[in-house]
């Protein structure tokens, strides 16, 4: 058995993509228009782990989504958790659950998916603005 992606449904594509390319770094694999079924695939894996993907599919008739919390979340190890968590709140993104303990955050993508964010290696020794800040939310 060898595990594939995780699917999320995402309303707004651009947006989405924005938040997961632009601003928490992951890249565009492949994609797909199926104009029969009326949906775009878009598959983006982090940079160096490409078997690992997340599938945004987008139905190209609206649809309401609810229930982000129910998927549960991705999770991702990064470099520097401060620094990204730094550039995610500069481009507007909420930090739900700051890093408090330079270990974990959470984040939400446009559409309601919790994102963790766990530090490589360890945690970092805890600082301000975070160690301070309150959560935002839920998570």
């Amino acid at each position: 058995m060898k595990y594939l992606h995780t699917m999320v449904r995402v309303s707004d594509l651009d947006a989405s993509l924005n938040f997961y390319c632009t601003q928490l770094g992951l890249r565009e694999l492949k994609r797909s228009e199926n104009e029969r079924g009326r949906f775009t695939l878009v598959f983006l894996a982090a940079p160096g782990d490409e078997g690992a993907c997340v599938e945004l599919t987008y139905n190209w008739d609206p649809e309401t989504y609810t229930g982000g919390r129910n998927f549960g979340h991705l999770a991702y190890q990064v470099d520097d958790l401060y620094a990204l968590c730094s550039r995610l709140q500069a481009a507007g993104v909420t930090i739900n659950r700051p890093p408090r303990d330079g270990h974990m955050a959470f984040v939400r993508s446009p559409d309601g998916i919790s994102i963790e964010l766990l530090q490589k290696g360890g945690p970092l020794p805890p600082r301000e603005p975070w160690k301070s800040l309150p959560n935002i939310g839920t998570w």
